[in-house]
């Protein structure tokens, strides 16, 4: 596979990463990879020092592993709370810097410096302490992108409290369930969002949910209250609170909730120091974030991109631009004028979003790039022709595109390219820095050239300290099915030159006569056609093949019938890929269920297909598309239409 990135000069020997190899003698970003691993204390001591992390007392061990692999503990004995290593240092250093900037969808701009930005996290928390929150509480941030939810999470944590945050699209019902799991005594919330031009309510949403929630003794809320809420002013009308929690390296940080497929969400438990070090690290190395530069990436606070994107931003001194609304609203040219009037330093951008952008227009922007450095991704697979678009003809292969992957409960990525090294489209370059991760069969055997299952074989910083009130559940999902491996859930391959790519969710990947495909390889074809906008694959159970492919897609507007399109789609894989793996059907649908982050739901669409329970949709941006798309399918059966190669039919 090609190139699409050379390393310039100056990132050889100006970035981040490349300081850092300079330090630990290393010539090449895998012989650096390979000595992050050789020793992960001594690596992340250095980690430490070279980022200047400053911990209120001294940690008097880096890792140990005497209760074992599963149960980790990082910088025993050592003191620090983020709010202190994060924001204050920077409000002492560079008072007058800017911290964060915020834009609205019609062009609303607010900006804090440093020094606001502590000014208001003091009086956040003197009030939040008056009203008796503190030290081991948990507490719901239920915000849209905006500079109050960076208050806020900052204020939580600097009293010792827990953040909890939730994704601003939640109904009422996700938001409860989450609500009572991590015991939170406190909801701090606005009154509502604008999202595609239209108002989005969501304290009526918190409100709702609070009616099945009678341990939160605190609401408050930026906007409208009633007698028994707590409006935002208030709270900064407090006289500002000097103090910060002094918190051990261990103590909790923050619940992040992922959506299950059954059952209750799991709350991944992050600690102070853990997820510090490694986000600071990510922002550093990856991203390239220093004092002076911005980082923007279009995310959510209830996502792990949301404090990620806080936390190692600031950790860094860099500033950050927040984005409030969709970013293809109210053009498709929003998100580049949004890099171009803030300097975008580091943009994180989906492959659904640019995916989007280019059936729309198909041109590169206008809008002057230049001051971009890095571009982020993460979240789901690449289709070539759209990362290509992205890297070659929008920035001319002067970027790199950093495609990372990890999760809610890894705190960062398992997999990162950094900018000192050649990258191939699409890849995800290697293992990230201290990341000991692993393709392997199912016996636990490495595995080079075939998919196999993502583990890590070594613990990390940021790695989960469980999962919230249930060990069991944490012990099944990461560490049962490979002792002594961390078994992530994902598919992945190592291809014959050493790139890295995750092909999805292990239970995604389809069985079809006895060969096993991840729907990104099948995915990545159908997205060639110009009459695909957006596609997802999924299996469906099928007496011959075991499983057979069955294809959605939102048609282009250069799309012809649905028939001409089915017909060129199956031809394409049938070429690319192999006849047994041509779709059985092929479906036009408006829309895909997808979350806020853009990540499409093909759990969803194969429930839909199959009748079944989709499971938690509370994170889905648009769950009715589900609906829609199981109603079509049961019209097709119960017309005759069901399976059979090569049917059709638009939704």
């Amino acid at each position: 596979m090609p190139y699409t990135w050379h390393p310039s000069r100056d990132h050889l020997e100006h970035s981040n990463v490349a300081r850092l190899m300079r330090t630990l003698g290393a010539s090449t970003a895998d012989e650096l990879r390979a000595r992050s691993v050789a020793d992960i204390a001594a690596f992340w001591d250095t980690v430490v020092d070279d980022l200047g992390i400053e911990f209120r007392t001294p940690y008097t061990r880096t890792v140990d592993l005497d209760r074992g692999i599963a149960h980790t503990e990082w910088f025993t004995g050592g003191r620090i709370n983020i709010t202190d290593a994060a924001l204050t240092r920077w409000a002492r250093r560079t008072p007058d810097a800017t911290a964060v900037v915020h834009e609205t969808e019609d062009g609303a701009v607010r900006a804090l410096t440093f020094a606001e930005l502590d000014g208001q996290v003091a009086r956040v928390r003197a009030g939040l302490r008056a009203h008796g929150i503190g030290r081991g509480n948990a507490v719901a941030l239920h915000l849209p992108m905006t500079p109050e939810a960076v208050v806020a999470l900052y204020a939580v944590v600097g009293i010792g409290a827990m953040a909890v945050p939730l994704f601003s699209g939640f109904g009422p019902g996700a938001i409860a369930s989450r609500i009572r799991d991590a015991d939170a005594k406190a909801v701090i919330t606005a009154a509502g969002t604008v999202r595609r031009g239209k108002a989005v309510g969501m304290l009526p949403q918190v409100r709702e949910a609070l009616e099945s929630c009678p341990g939160v003794d605190l609401v408050v809320v930026v906007g409208e209250t009633r007698d028994a809420e707590v409006s935002w002013a208030r709270l900064l009308e407090a006289d500002p609170d000097p103090s910060v929690e002094d918190t051990s390296a261990s103590d909790v940080l923050l619940l992040a909730y992922t959506s299950g497929t059954t059952g209750r969400p799991k709350g991944a438990v992050h600690t102070h120091a853990g997820f510090l070090v490694k986000t600071a690290s990510e922002v550093a190395y990856g991203f390239d974030i220093a004092p002076g530069r911005t980082f923007c990436w279009i995310t959510d606070m209830g996502w792990i991109m949301g404090p990620l994107s806080v936390f190692g931003t600031h950790a860094n001194g860099g500033t950050l631009l927040l984005y409030e609304g969709s970013p293809d609203v109210p053009d498709t040219d929003r998100l580049w004028r949004l890099a171009e009037r803030h300097h975008v330093s580091m943009l994180g951008v989906s492959p659904t979003l640019i995916r989007t952008l280019r059936a729309v227009s198909g041109q590169p922007p206008s809008a002057d790039l230049s001051s971009v450095r890095v571009l982020g991704s993460t979240g789901e697979p690449w289709d070539p022709e759209s990362y290509d678009w992205l890297a070659r003809d929008v920035f001319g292969g002067r970027v790199p595109v950093i495609n990372f992957s990890g999760g809610t409960e890894v705190g960062g990525s398992f997999l990162c390219p950094y900018p000192v090294e050649n990258i191939s489209s699409c890849s995800l370059g290697g293992p990230a820095l201290g990341m000991d991760v692993d393709v392997v069969d199912d016996e636990g055997r490495q595995l080079r050239g075939s998919v196999g299952e993502l583990v890590c074989r070594q613990p990390w910083p940021s790695m989960t300290r469980g999962v919230w009130k249930d060990p069991d559940r944490y012990h099944e999902a990461y560490w049962s099915a490979l002792p002594g491996l961390w078994r992530h859930g994902d598919h992945a391959l190592v291809d014959e030159a050493g790139d890295w790519f995750v092909l999805g969710r292990s239970d995604d990947v389809m069985n079809v006569a006895g060969k096993r495909v991840a729907p990104a390889e099948i995915e990545s074809v159908l997205a060639v056609d110009p009459a695909v906008a957006e596609c997802a694959v999924v299996g469906v159970p099928d007496p011959k093949k075991g499983e057979a492919v069955w294809a959605f897609y939102v048609p282009s507007p250069a799309a012809e019938d649905t028939e001409t399109v089915a017909a060129r789609l199956r031809r394409r894989v049938t070429e690319e890929v192999g006849r047994p793996f041509a779709p059985a059907r092929i479906v036009g649908v408006e829309q895909l269920p997808k979350t806020r982050s853009a990540k499409i739901l093909r759990r969803a669409v194969r429930a839909a297909v199959l009748g079944t329970d989709p499971g938690d949709l509370s994170g889905a941006e648009n769950p009715d598309a589900v609906e829609a798309i199981r109603l079509r399918v049961k019209a097709s059966a119960t017309s005759g239409q069901e399976g059979g190669g090569g049917a059709v039919e638009a939704v």
